[in-house]
């Protein structure tokens, strides 16, 4: 049996979060690297208190 589907869809908002900062940054757009890194935090934050694992930056990249 697999994630609940809160869990994924938590997990999904993590991901879109991620991708929306990688985007603004490689424009360079400063309101837009704010505005994705205030929603990546909060999606993390959201995903952490419900108990949904996100595995960090430095976990990702194999450093953790």
């Amino acid at each position: 049996m697999g994630r609940p589907v809160f869990a994924e869809a938590l997990l999904e908002r993590v991901r879109q979060a991620r991708a929306a900062l990688e985007a603004a940054l490689e424009a360079e757009d400063a309101y837009a690297v704010a505005v994705a890194e205030d929603e990546l935090d909060d999606a993390v934050r959201v995903a952490r208190e419900l108990g949904v694992g996100v595995e960090t930056d430095a976990t990702e990249a194999g450093e953790g």
